[in-house]
């Protein structure tokens, strides 16, 4: 199983960027699929989730109306679509994938792949 974000870049507040999770070894109708972020010094956080075998999508608050989750089941590769971005969205985005159905959609307990991550710098 393996797992790699691509995407993640230097923007100013306001900005947009769209980060990828190209996956493979693991099929979307049995893993979904889940976004998180760690900032220096911060706990691990949750931003979105998807799940393509429940048809369901969840965001945390700080992030929810500003960015959108996606997947491309063809391709095995989801999106994560960054708008209006402020500084403190700046992290180390992570992708992971965990076997459906998950019970905590943006805790880190269930999921068992990980990326390696992508940076997101936004300059304020």
């Amino acid at each position: 199983v393996q797992l790699v974000e691509s995407g993640g870049d230097v923007v100013q507040a306001g900005g947009s960027l769209r980060l990828s999770c190209a996956v493979s070894g693991v099929s979307f109708g049995t893993h979904d699929i889940g976004w998180f972020r760690q900032a220096p010094g911060k706990e691990r956080e949750g931003v979105a989730w998807i799940s393509e075998a429940d048809n369901l999508i969840h965001y945390a608050d700080s992030v929810k109306g500003r960015f959108r989750i996606s997947s491309d089941v063809v391709k095995n590769i989801v999106h994560l679509q960054m708008n209006t971005l402020k500084p403190e969205d700046a992290a180390v985005y992570y992708c992971a994938a965990a076997e459906a159905p998950v019970k905590n959609p943006l805790g880190s307990r269930e999921y068992k792949f990980w990326g390696q991550g992508t940076q997101v710098t936004v300059s304020s």
